[in-house]
């Protein structure tokens, strides 16, 4: 079956295949198969193949994701002629062969972030995409949280000024027990790194987004514990080799000064990533936790009203992607942050032009996450890029 076209010649329906099941697997599926209900003006997209390793557990999750079929060959997949969009939802070690075999194959790629293991392995996938001419994007979601999106809009409008500092931390606490086994997460072979590029590389992406780009830094990464259980239950220990925490001093290239905290041992915080942002003219704050507020202070209120101020990012014609959803104050959640990033998607797609973040913003990630791993090891500040 071949993609539908308008009487314009773009495509209005694009036609998916998505590797992976687990949990970017299942966030990426909710996103395909509401976008269309809530976004009436987007694209249609079809769910077409979903792809796992094992097949039993592939077909179950095809019926609950609602995919049209199921597949353990993901090189099958990616070779069909009706098959637009390939969405690379698999661990970090998987990412770069996928996607350049999908750019290969003359599909648009979708990655989850970040986007490789690896710096050369980023810089790869980059090449891969620019010389087959195909679109790519990036999924950090959490750009498109509205009340992240309003940040930026209130940024870029000039409401806080001349912006002097950034303070990101993304916090969780998963990781306490020294009896969890070794998890695909512990081991840098399947990750490339622990907090520093599962937590760290969203909060980063979020100050490259909101204050620019970061020019050098000085980072230190701690592992508390060294050592885990090979399996659940297993008395047989086996080493970490990845970091638990990461602590960063940052300098953005506009002046600005920045730090940046990343941890899976924030006894607590299930998902605490937060910013703080202070310019010449007001502040703003936000957390996930609390994802449909942003706090806002603005030195123009009068002596005695000054104060933060929290809005609620969910009015209709005021807030971005409102209108799409319910009335005034009906809250949304972590999943409304993955249809609206595969709303732009398909949108940007259907327009012939790209979206952000992309490919090149994950490599220019790569090089803070790899510039802050070299910081880590010489303990000296370390240039980007």
């Amino acid at each position: 079956m071949k993609p539908k076209e308008s009487k314009s010649g773009k495509k209005k329906t694009f036609r998916v295949a998505l590797l992976g099941t687990k949990f970017m697997g299942k966030a990426h599926s909710q996103a395909y198969r509401n976008v269309n209900m809530y976004f009436p003006d987007a694209p249609k997209v079809e769910q077409a193949v979903l792809c796992g390793r094992n097949p039993q557990e592939t077909e179950q999750a095809r019926e609950a994701f609602g995919w049209a079929e199921a597949s353990t060959d993901w090189r099958a997949a990616i070779a069909r002629d009706d098959i637009d969009i390939v969405d690379v939802a698999t661990p970090g070690s998987m990412h770069c062969e996928m996607a350049v075999a999908a750019a290969e194959a003359g599909k648009h790629v979708v990655c989850e972030k970040p986007l490789a293991n690896t710096l050369p392995e980023a810089k790869r996938m980059l090449a891969a995409v620019e010389r087959a001419g195909v679109k790519h994007f990036l999924m950090h979601n959490y750009r498109r949280v509205p009340a992240v999106a309003l940040a930026k809009r209130m940024i870029d409008d000039g409401r806080i000024g001349k912006i002097y500092h950034f303070r990101g931390r993304y916090l969780q606490d998963w990781a306490l027990s020294p009896d969890l086994e070794l998890v695909w997460r512990f081991d840098a072979k399947q990750s490339g790194s622990g907090a520093l590029g599962d937590l760290g590389a969203h909060t980063l992406d979020l100050a490259r987004y909101l204050c620019g780009e970061v020019s050098e830094l000085a980072a230190t990464t701690e592992t508390f514990i060294e050592q885990r259980p090979a399996a659940a239950g297993s008395k047989e220990k086996v080493p970490v080799t990845v970091d638990d925490a990461v602590a960063m001093c940052l300098r953005f290239e506009n002046g600005a000064i920045g730090t940046l905290e990343a941890s899976r041992f924030g006894a607590g915080r299930k998902n605490h990533n937060t910013f703080e942002i202070n310019g010449s003219k007001g502040s703003l704050i936000f957390d996930l936790e609390n994802l449909n507020n942003l706090k806002y202070y603005s030195v123009d209120d009068r002596d005695d009203a000054q104060g933060f101020r929290e809005i609620i990012a969910c009015s209709l014609g005021k807030h971005p992607y409102a209108d799409n959803w319910w009335f005034d104050g009906h809250l949304l959640g972590y999943e409304h942050s993955f249809t609206h990033s595969i709303y732009d998607m398909l949108t940007a797609l259907a327009e012939g032009r790209g979206t952000h973040p992309d490919f090149v913003d994950g490599v220019r990630n790569q090089q803070i996450l790899d510039a802050a791993a070299q910081a880590s090891k010489d303990r000296r500040w370390v240039e980007v890029g």
